[in-house]
């Protein structure tokens, strides 16, 4: 996945989820935050950040906030990148998987992915993952219940011989392995943990991040 257009800024301040102050070539700017999660321990004031620059000269924000330096590690926060960039990267499996759709509804739900593959049906839901913690990856960073219900869901679809995939893209090259954040959110832990005794596939994978593109490196062990 790459990006146009890219800037370097300075993160000063996020007065609300939407928006954040950065400074750019010596001006303060207002630019939109392309992630509603917390990213606290990513946006600190101070750090180096990379905008993209919009082409849409009637908007009110001139940058979208997508990446940010958290020590030696480039973190991308734009929150569409994950979908993005594992869509790109099961669609690579050309020989292997016959088709990819995406924002698929089945029955109440609305999955990420629905691939075919050999002679395989599946839905795949994928979480982006920007939080570390001495070396770990966890998620969520805040409690999510809709999280919660996707797990519940993809556990109802393998009923009617759908597999079921819960994908988490981490969005940097960083950390050991994957596993749930018992500490934000204890039911989503549990959630994930019934669901894949239930059969459900987890997956994690890290990723090779630059100021202008990220891409799916490999995989990460997840425990669970």
């Amino acid at each position: 996945m790459k990006y146009e257009n890219i800037t370097e800024g300075v993160f000063l301040s996020r007065p609300n989820r939407f928006i954040a102050n950065v400074l750019i070539d010596g001006k303060e700017e207002v630019v939109h935050v392309k992630n509603t999660g917390r990213c606290r321990e990513l946006l600190i004031p101070g750090v180096k950040v990379f905008l993209e620059k919009s082409n849409n000269i009637e908007r009110k924000t001139k940058y979208d906030l997508v990446a940010v330096y958290k020590g030696d590690v480039l973190y991308n926060i734009d929150s569409l990148a994950p979908n993005k960039v594992f869509g790109e990267y099961i669609t690579s499996f050309f020989k292997i998987v016959k088709l990819v759709k995406s924002e698929c509804k089945y029955k109440n739900s609305r999955f990420d992915f629905y691939v075919e593959y050999e002679d395989k049906k599946a839905f795949v839901e994928v979480k982006g993952v920007t939080l570390e913690k001495d070396g770990v990856m966890l998620f969520p960073d805040a409690p999510t219940e809709r999280g919660v219900k996707h797990l519940g869901e993809l556990c109802e679809c393998m009923k009617e011989g759908y597999e079921a995939y819960a994908v988490f893209v981490i969005a940097a090259d960083a950390g050991a392995y994957f596993t749930p954040n018992e500490e934000r959110h204890k039911e989503f832990a549990e959630s994930l943990r019934k669901a894949e005794r239930q059969g459900v596939n987890v997956l994690a994978f890290k990723c090779t991040v630059c100021k202008d593109s990220i891409n799916i490196k490999d995989n990460v062990e997840v425990r669970l």
